[in-house]
């Protein structure tokens, strides 16, 4: 398993507390964040499956 697949999918679940935290308290900045480390963290999940994919793994 390729870092980039850990890496990205810590960064999800840091975006989805982030989101949720931002919703709870009505911080727009915050949910924001969390979104996007939501998509980032999505974008470089494929990226190392990708990698993955490539090596054969």
């Amino acid at each position: 398993m390729d870092k980039d697949r850990v890496i990205g999918s810590a960064k999800v679940v840091k975006g989805k507390v982030k989101e949720a935290v931002g919703k709870a308290v009505g911080d727009a900045k915050l949910e924001t964040e969390g979104k996007a480390d939501k998509a980032e963290g999505k974008v470089q999940n494929i990226v190392g499956g990708l990698k993955d994919a490539l090596r054969g793994e």
